[in-house]
């Protein structure tokens, strides 16, 4: 489980500079919450928010062994819809307590003043337990802002019963993704290589990391977006390509009718993270020993983009915030917490936890025999190390998320990119940010 030193590279860049997030240096991003106890001498109850898997046996690990705080766990729905319930309930007075929020949505979240500032109660834990790049998705503008997780190298899901069926190797490169890609289609007219979902941006966003493409960048004070750079464009090309070809399906993501696909064995692969791996049992339990992982194809050389990673705010309106930190430092570096939200066996994770201490941990606990044996974490941290660096999240990240799907849906990814980019310069000037002209 060893990383090299460009591990600690992913996300030198990830975050904005603080002069660029502007309001963040301010005291937008909500108050401390405080940390009010029960008056009446019961367990303080704090609300937990997410769509993670594992999250039920953390819960139930926690409340367990925990006697002055216990946790009640609400599940949402992922991207765009789960955050615009989080944002929704902020500003409605009823947020959660902790949240889930993913590394893209940090910057987000923390200037439109949705977080509250667990530099206090967290500081010291994000300081001392993960490395500067991880810190650095989660720590701007002097504060910190969320407790980082995991990290997300983007794999490539085969079954290999079906791979051997139709005589294809696994792919290395997009090039010969579309070779693979035709060979099977031209054997069975009704079966397809992979689906490119319209509807997840942030598989777009992540197939344009790995193509080096960023989607935002920061010169001094101001922001200059790029969500239709060149690689991005490329990237865009080649989807709406196989797509006007037939190469490759679209269902929508995470639909019924995208799983079916894989488990009648219409859908041979899928483009994942780490975490897929958790996900394949529950969806698919026939399949078990039928199903491997590999590295992402690429575009000739060795690289992946991060599709996700987590970590864990508070949000504003809670008066709990110090026990909630008490639970989320659990969560994140304490061998019970990541051994119990490996142990939910019927929703398994396979996160890889960012704190190196914590990774061992995880690889030991989890149940390889889905994969036939296959050990997914030493693949997940050896694609750790080859995450391209470079990458920043936008200030208005959700927004340009909901144009490039909307228009996806209507123009293909071309049109994806080009209604994200004017999305991205409009939401900055309208945020009172600074655009770089």
């Amino acid at each position: 489980m060893t990383r090299t030193s460009r591990s600690f590279r992913i996300a030198a860049t990830a975050t904005a500079t603080v002069a660029a997030l502007g309001l963040l240096a301010t005291a937008c991003g909500g108050d401390d919450g405080g940390s009010a106890a029960a008056s009446d001498g019961k367990p303080v109850t704090l609300t937990y928010w997410t769509w993670t898997l594992g999250a039920k046996s953390t819960v139930d690990a926690f409340n367990k062994t925990h006697k002055d705080i216990q946790v009640k766990l609400t599940e949402i729905p992922s991207g765009t819809e789960g955050y615009s319930k989080m944002s929704n309930a902020v500003k409605g007075g009823n947020a959660p307590d902790v949240a889930t929020i993913e590394y893209q949505m940090v910057p987000e979240f923390a200037s439109q003043g949705n977080l509250i500032d667990l530099t206090k109660y967290a500081g010291e834990t994000v300081k001392s337990k993960f490395p500067d790049a991880v810190q650095s998705l989660v720590t701007f503008g002097g504060r910190t802002w969320t407790v980082p997780y995991d990290v997300a190298p983007q794999l490539y899901y085969y079954r290999t019963d079906l791979f051997k069926k139709y005589g294809i190797d696994v792919p290395k490169t997009w090039a010969d993704f579309k070779t693979a890609a035709a060979e099977v289609k031209k054997q069975d007219k009704n079966v397809r290589l992979a689906s490119m979902p319209k509807s997840d941006s942030a598989l777009l966003a992540a197939l344009a990391w790995q193509a080096g493409g960023k989607w935002f960048t920061t010169e001094g004070d101001a922001w200059k977006p790029a969500v239709n750079d060149a690689p991005s464009k490329k990237v865009a090309a080649y989807w709406d390509g196989l797509i006007k070809d037939g190469l490759v399906q679209s269902y929508t993501a995470y639909s019924p009718e995208e799983t079916k696909a894989r488990t009648s064995g219409k859908t041979l692969s899928f483009l994942g993270a780490s975490w897929s791996a958790g996900g394949l049992k529950t969806a698919m339990p026939d399949l078990s020993g039928k199903w491997a992982a590999a590295p992402l194809p690429n575009w000739g050389t060795p690289a992946t983009g991060n599709y996700g990673g987590t970590s864990y705010g508070v949000l504003k309106g809670s008066e709990h915030a110090e026990q909630a930190a008490e639970f989320i430092k659990w969560l994140t570096t304490d061998k019970a917490g990541v051994e119990a939200r490996l142990a939910d066996l019927e929703s398994p994770s396979s996160a890889v936890p960012a704190d190196p201490a914590m990774r061992e941990v995880a690889a030991a606990k989890f149940d390889t025999a889905y994969l036939n044996g296959q050990d997914l974490y030493k693949l997940a941290s050896e694609q750790v190390d080859a995450i391209v660096p470079g990458w920043t999240w936008g200030p208005n990240q959700l927004d340009v998320y909901t144009a490039v799907q909307d228009a996806t849906a209507k123009s293909g990814f071309a049109g994806g990119i080009e209604a994200g980019q004017r999305k991205a310069e409009s939401g900055i000037t309208e945020r009172g940010l600074k655009l770089a002209k």
